[in-house]
């Protein structure tokens, strides 16, 4: 109806279609239309924040803007509506003027033809509306004949414990089968293949079953599975097939997945300082270094993960992006390395190189993990993996640090000072390009030169 007035009597009539005709004919002439025009926004709105919402949440940046971004799907439809209601009912209130009512009509350009738009507009509705109907119950038939023809043809049976059983038409994933009956599934990454929380024990129909591809071996490699266990999400079962779920239901992380920068420091020779010391010194010394180290961390803008024995994990990019992350994580370098100089004239100064430092980037789970009090912020993944192996691989080429190409590049450093090697790295297939850094003080330095003064700026 909104086209056709518009619109078609500006094509067919003349019609001066302007703002203030939409204001009149929505609040003056036909008020009705004000309250269906206000529940179809929000309605589509509300339609709409949800598809982001799903499109979004697994997006690392997502549970840091949520906030802003609910904020503005509640203000955005609440100011529209408030503006919409108020320049309404000043025109309203304008309309009992009758000199401002017909000055108003004459701005229309629409003269005598005023009963042929409107039988114009109300024809055309009738049509459309018995169009519309048409074209649903074309819709709704479709679906009815197909699912009777798919009925016909073959079925896939999906037998789950309990007895529950999923029977739907071939080329569906088992998840995706076992939500159409309200199988309840595990599924935290939303059916990418990442997570490998909806895998399941073939029990029966192994067989028949289509092989695996790279990308679901992959995941299962990692998490060390058998060969019958398949990923619910990727598997599409040919034949009738009997699977256990490996994993509750309800199963849930409260974290994302997200790319960072993670940095590992240890102190080289730190077992054979101690044997030698008392140890009250022992303490004294660690608590010094580890000091040290958490202000290097938290004035370049990190997160201070763990202490393991007598090293740091920290974190970069948690709240920021990934370039920022790794500017932060080689400032962090920087400064331990400073920290370290003192500390070193004081309590260390018959170690040799005491300083070990492995810093790399890329994707890791991030969230609250543990058990009731000792519940803290870390991150797993075989990224974390790398930046730990990087910290041992200092030792083999007597160097303070060991960054990967990956980590300098995505900072956005200029590291063409420094020696770049091709290292094979445990737990990775193919050999990865590293910078050796031999005093991690040079990386102030080389930060990119718009990090400024702090990363954390």
């Amino acid at each position: 109806m909104h086209i056709l007035a518009t619109r078609g009597g500006h094509e067919l009539f003349g019609l001066n279609d302007s703002y203030l005709y939409e204001i009149i004919g929505v609040w003056v002439w036909l008020p009705q239309n004000a309250w269906t025009l206000a529940a179809a926004l929000l309605v589509v709105w509300s339609h709409g924040c949800i598809g982001i919402h799903l499109r979004l949440r697994l997006r690392p940046w997502y549970q840091r803007a949520r906030p802003w971004l609910l904020t503005a799907a509640l203000l955005l439809p609440g100011l529209a509506l408030s503006g919409f209601a108020g320049v309404g009912n000043q025109i309203a209130l304008w309309a009992k003027d009758e000199a401002w009512r017909t000055a108003a009509l004459a701005s229309f350009r629409i003269g005598d033809n005023v009963n042929a738009l409107v039988d114009f507009v109300q024809d055309t509705m009738d049509y459309v509306v018995a169009g519309t109907i048409i074209v649903i119950v074309l819709l709704l038939a479709g679906r009815w004949i197909r699912s009777q023809w798919a009925r016909r043809g073959a079925r896939i049976v999906i037998t789950y414990p309990d007895g529950e059983e999923a029977s739907v038409e071939p080329g569906l994933s088992v998840l995706d089968a076992s939500r159409l009956p309200g199988i309840v599934h595990a599924s935290i990454c939303g059916g990418r293949g990442r997570c490998s929380t909806c895998r399941v024990r073939i029990a029966e129909g192994a067989a028949t079953l289509p092989p695996v591809d790279d990308d679901e071996l992959k995941v299962l490699a990692r998490v060390g599975a058998p060969y019958s266990v398949r990923l619910a999400c990727q598997l599409k079962p040919t034949a009738d097939v009997s699977v256990i779920p490996l994993l509750p239901p309800n199963v849930g992380v409260q974290g994302s997945e997200r790319v960072i920068a993670v940095l590992f420091v240890d102190l080289r020779s730190f077992t054979k300082f101690s044997e030698s010391k008392l140890p009250y010194g022992v303490v004294f010394a660690l608590n010094q270094n580890f000091r040290g180290m958490g202000q290097a961390v938290e004035e370049a803008g990190g997160h201070l993960d763990k202490f393991i024995g007598d090293g740091v994990m920290a974190l970069f990019g948690v709240r920021d992006d990934l370039e920022q992350g790794c500017q932060q994580a080689l400032e962090a370098a920087a400064g331990m390395s400073h920290a370290l100089e003192h500390l070193n004239h004081q309590l260390l100064h018959d170690l040799d190189q005491p300083l070990r430092i492995g810093i790399h980037a890329g994707p890791a789970i991030v969230g609250e993990m543990g058990y009731l009090a000792e519940t803290t912020i870390t991150a797993i993944g075989d990224n974390i993996n790398t930046a730990l192996r990087l910290e041992t691989i200092t030792k083999e080429f007597t160097m303070q640090a060991v960054i990967s190409a990956q980590g300098g590049e995505r900072a956005g450093a200029d590291l063409s000072a420094f020696e770049i090697r091709q290292v094979t790295v445990r737990g990775r297939s193919e050999p990865m390009a590293v910078h050796l850094i031999p005093d991690a003080r040079s990386l102030a330095a080389a930060r990119c030169p718009n990090n400024g003064a702090n990363g954390s700026a």
